[in-house]
């Protein structure tokens, strides 16, 4: 696999797993091996839309300019956008902040036959309350066990749960800001947080070392991916989507065979006059 699993809890340091991989691939050939992908994908995500059994949720981690935007674009873009959905979580309204933390998440899951992206995600609620001090440790160290036990009621209702963080370097990081500055087209993305954020990178990096530590599950595993070469982010993550929905498959497919014998004996009866 292009990239770093984690589905079980133990000791991590994500820091230690690179940011920047090519796969043996030259970006020409990952393109050509996208392009494959992108038709795979669309096939297994058009079977899952149509059997109706199970959906699909995607979360998106990584630090600011990690390539969120871009992987969902690059990666949903091979998908049909009629059973593809994105929800972005930003800073909690004031009726979302009246609720519980997972009640603004729950809203966006998928239904059966539906693919969700989040960009951003749950455990914002854990990671920026966590670095900026934004509630007691005594809140925000109970959360890990509510997600894993809200992910966990997802996947026991046939939502298949995917988390990428997507990992890029310090210096990377700087290279997009910078280009977001000198680039007219890409001006509208700047945000001088985005600057602020920096300065707390070591905190950062510990609170999502205890997250790939604390919610790494087999039902709902964490994939770390090497995200400084955009063109390999893509790749990779498609590969653990096909990888992932591949064993449903032969189900889905048998799913529909019957559902189509049982629409062509209902046609019948209706050529039939019955």
């Amino acid at each position: 696999m292009l990239c770093e699993k984690f589905d079980n809890p133990g000791k991590v340091s994500f820091t230690t797993i690179p940011t920047k991989r090519d796969g043996d691939m030259t970006e020409a050939q990952a393109l050509v091996r996208f392009a494959k992908q992108a038709l795979e994908l669309g096939k297994l995500q058009e079977l899952l839309s149509a059997a109706g059994t199970h959906a699909l949720l995607v979360v998106l981690q990584g630090r600011d300019a990690s390539g969120k935007d871009g992987a969902i674009k690059g990666v949903a873009g091979a998908m049909n956008p009629g059973g593809t959905r994105v929800a972005a979580f930003k800073v909690p309204t004031p009726e979302e902040r009246a609720h519980d933390f997972l009640w603004r998440i729950h809203k966006q899951t998928p239904g059966k036959g539906e693919v969700v992206f989040f960009n951003r995600s749950q455990y914002e609620d854990i990671l920026v309350v966590r670095v900026h001090n934004l509630a007691p440790e005594a809140i925000w160290e109970k959360r890990y066990e509510d997600i894993n036990n809200f992910e966990n009621l997802l996947t026991d209702n046939n939502v298949i749960v995917v988390k990428f963080f997507l990992h890029v370097s310090k210096d990377e990081q700087e290279k997009r800001l910078l280009e977001r500055e000198s680039n007219s087209e890409k001006s509208w993305k700047l945000n001088p947080s985005d600057w602020t954020e920096r300065s707390f990178w070591d905190d950062y990096s510990a609170a999502y070392d205890d997250v790939l530590e604390r919610c790494s599950t087999p039902e709902a595993p964490w994939y770390v991916v090497p995200a400084d070469n955009k063109w390999f982010r893509n790749v990779a993550m498609a590969e653990v989507l096909i990888e992932t929905l591949k064993p449903y498959k032969a189900g889905w497919k048998a799913a529909l065979e019957k559902l189509g014998a049982e629409q062509k004996i209902a046609l019948e009866k209706i050529r039939a006059g019955q």
